[in-house]
């Protein structure tokens, strides 16, 4: 099947002060969160002089991937769209049509299964088509990478260097902890096709790099960036929580790897750099935040590779994967339902 353009949707952020509010609202449409929430996140970004970095890191990543294609001869152009802030997505897909975009490949800055983390960028290529027309090019998402060579070997080694930060007498009280982004506990039940997919494959990621990186200390996954009405039942425990309990059990030092995010922006560099640090150095703990992937040429390679499977006629011989868990180039139609709003 051919192809005729490449595009980078990710979840967009504000681009200064004024873009805060009107940001989090898009975000957060119809999903119940209190106002006084809203004021809360709102002042993490004010911290940042409103400015998320998502933005200029999809800026560089898109600049790596075309410089990537170009080395490679990947003859595809590569546009950009985002879910929640400029540039939007509609409009990206009507300036793939005037530019003669007929069928174009997405990828998506998010490696896993689930609700929001897939399923909902579907239904934003959906609604971004139906705005531009019947014209509008066909796009098609890449597959979900959560155990690509390309996005673990970055994290293993970011893990690595992080514990080199730590002092090694103490590694036998040293853990790792692995985080992701919080969801509705009815999403990750429905994510996938028998549900749990979400959980499952965050749960494969964290057991690959943990084996790749650091195999003699434990480990564990836990949760972040919770944002939710109070009383719907989220994914925990949260990482604050957890370091908490570590602490209590005599753990002296951690390394947080925030594997279910692609790169630092706010949610690692808030919630992780900001208030677990803080909360850190409130309970004695050596804290050191691994980095995520960003620009790593490994994972800008990933952006080709995947290409490369969808367009090529061998291209179930051109997968590169490191685990075990079922995986499929396009998600099956019964895949994470969105979950039920809260009344």
């Amino acid at each position: 099947m051919a192809y005729d353009a490449v595009v980078l949707l990710s979840f967009g952020g504000p681009e200064g002060p004024d873009d805060v509010l009107p940001f989090l609202q898009n975000v957060t449409r119809g999903r119940g969160v209190p106002p006084e929430r809203l004021a809360e996140v709102a002042e993490h970004y004010q911290h940042f002089g409103g400015v998320s970095p998502i933005n200029q890191q999809c800026r560089d990543l898109l600049a790596a991937i075309r410089a990537d294609f170009a080395a490679h001869d990947l003859d595809l152009p590569v546009y950009w769209g985002n879910r929640n802030w400029h540039p939007m997505l509609a409009d990206t897909v009507a300036q793939m049509r005037d530019d003669g975009v007929r069928r174009a490949l997405a990828f998506v800055t998010s490696a896993y299964g689930g609700y929001s983390s897939c399923r909902q960028y579907q239904e934003d290529v959906t609604a971004a088509r139906a705005a531009v027309g019947a014209d509008a090019p066909l796009i098609e998402k890449l597959r979900q990478f959560w155990d690509h060579p390309g996005f673990v070997e970055p994290h293993v080694d970011a893990v690595r260097e992080a514990l080199s930060r730590l002092d090694p007498a103490r590694r036998d009280s040293t853990r790792l902890v692995f985080t992701a982004h919080s969801v509705p506990i009815s999403a990750a039940d429905s994510a996938g096709p028998h549900g749990g997919r979400y959980t499952a494959q965050l749960a494969e990621t964290a057991r690959l790099v943990h084996a790749a990186a650091a195999p003699d200390l434990p480990y564990d996954l836990v949760w972040q960036s919770r944002s939710g009405p109070p009383h719907v039942p989220w994914l925990e425990p949260d990482v604050n929580d957890h370091l908490a309990t570590l602490a209590e059990q005599g753990v002296t030092g951690v390394v947080v790897s925030p594997i279910g995010f692609v790169s630092d922006h706010l949610e690692v560099v808030w919630d992780l750099d900001t208030e677990a640090l803080d909360a850190a150095k409130q309970l004695g703990l050596d804290f050191v935040r691994a980095a995520t992937p960003g620009v790593d040429p490994r994972y800008v390679t990933m952006v080709r590779e995947l290409v490369r499977e969808r367009i090529d006629p061998d291209g179930a011989q051109l997968r590169r994967r490191l685990g075990e868990l079922s995986m499929w180039d396009t998600c099956p139609t019964v895949c994470c339902v969105p979950p039920r709003r809260p009344s």
